[in-house]
């Protein structure tokens, strides 16, 4: 499973560079969990059965600021690293902060079918 980083779906919606790249990849993970047959990348975002929002605690939320800490990451990027370790997911991202953690980042161009 994957944790998908928000500059993904920027990347889409913003018509950025790396667009098609990014659709290509969401659209392999869609499929691998069969959810949607055709998709939008708002399509997704509103009715995306497999989205899942964890609430943090503030217990959560220390151990977090603890991990920005350690590896000199904004607060954000820390409670990415937080989720995908605590589900063992693989991070999808641009972002290269993550390559100073022990975190598993891929970018959309890594994602294949049947992986």
């Amino acid at each position: 499973m994957y944790l998908i980083d928000t500059n993904i779906f920027l990347e889409i919606l913003l018509g950025r560079e790396k667009k098609e790249e990014c659709e290509h990849s969401i659209a392999i993970i869609l499929e691998k969990l069969k959810t949607l047959e055709e998709y939008k990348i708002l399509k997704i975002l509103s009715n995306f059965e497999g989205l899942m929002v964890y609430p943090t605690t503030p217990k959560d939320e220390i151990e977090i600021c603890n991990i920005a800490r350690k590896f000199n990451l904004k607060f954000d990027d820390a409670l990415h690293y937080w989720v995908a370790k605590s589900f063992d997911l693989t991070l999808v991202s641009f972002d290269k902060d993550f390559d100073k953690t022990d975190l598993k980042r891929v970018e959309p161009k890594d994602i294949k079918r049947g992986n």
